[in-house]
């Protein structure tokens, strides 16, 4: 029952840009299975409710269909497209904006033994699994005060936490309880690829992004492809060559200058690495890009 409500609410309050009258609450609504299009996750919790997605980071595949949810407690870049849509049944997702601040303010809640124990290591920055009914039931409630704008500002804040809680305490707590620990794995990765994030263009050395995070090189390196599943230097080529295809979109006839402005001194190399990202070369992407719907990168 929570889950077809849950369709019947989606359907109903979607919208074109997939915002909310709700703070970090985002609906999609997708009718058609779209190619695969690279994007950052930002920190977030999704959940399908009808129509199945599927995720691409590094070499991990990730897929998942209605009832189930998506857990990303990092900002990485994946590539994405929904894989089962149509008008008559489109694809329909719940997304919440995971908040660091809030999920640390439940764990000093916590009670002792409330928590379930950490294994070792960072674990993965992208996790799927199959929604219980109190994490559906408690999204279901969420959404229905969307109809309801007197009891909104009050009551949208509590059932927002008790999601984090059913996150935290679920199957992929592990995952989502890292993003409120100062001193977790995951924090540590986190610091760097904020940091390449900000310079990607730049060449850096791998020992320096290292100790910016505050470990030692080969705990980084196994933390940060644990999390990520890229190398760094993998993972600065994903964010430039995003970036750049973003550049092109308004700067077609510019196909050097976007690419030395992501921090290729190489043309070729550019044009070799974007190729094999995106399916074409920089030029004949270009034309795509520009031809395409505004706000839509095919």
């Amino acid at each position: 029952m929570c889950l077809e409500e849950l369709r019947t609410l989606l359907a109903r309050h979607a919208r074109t840009d997939w915002t909310t009258a709700i703070d970090g609450v985002l609906i999609s609504k997708v009718d058609r299975p779209d190619p695969p299009a690279p994007a950052m996750t930002g920190t977030v919790l999704a959940v399908i409710a009808q129509g199945a997605k599927r995720l691409a980071l590094g070499d991990r595949v990730f897929t998942y269909g209605a009832g189930q949810y998506l857990v990303a407690s990092v900002d990485l870049p994946v590539t994405g497209q929904f894989t089962q849509a149509a008008p008559e049944r489109p694809a329909l997702g719940f997304g919440l904006a995971l908040e660091p601040s809030a999920v640390a303010e439940l764990l000093l809640r916590a009670g002792p033994g409330d928590i379930p124990r950490a294994g070792a290591g960072a674990p993965s920055g992208i996790a799927v699994s199959d929604a219980p009914p109190a994490l559906l039931d408690a999204a279901v409630r969420l959404l229905r005060l969307l109809d309801e704008p007197r009891d909104r500002a009050v009551l949208a804040p509590l059932v927002v936490r008790e999601i984090l809680w059913r996150l935290i305490t679920g199957e992929q707590g592990a995952t989502v309880r890292q993003l409120g620990l100062a001193d977790s794995g995951l924090s540590h990765v986190s610091r760097a690829v904020r940091w390449i994030r900000e310079h990607y263009a730049e060449p850096f050395r791998v020992e320096d992004v290292a100790r910016l995070s505050g470990m030692s090189v080969s705990a980084f390196y196994r933390n940060f492809q644990a999390v990520t599943a890229m190398s760094p230097i993998q993972f600065q080529k994903q964010i430039r060559l995003q970036e750049a295809r973003l550049l092109l979109a308004t700067h077609p006839g510019d196909v050097t200058g976007v690419g030395h402005r992501v921090g290729y001194d190489n043309p070729s190399q550019f044009s070799r690495e974007y190729r094999r990202q995106f399916g074409a070369p920089p030029s004949r992407d270009a034309i795509r890009l520009r031809d395409a719907p505004v706000g839509v990168l095919p």
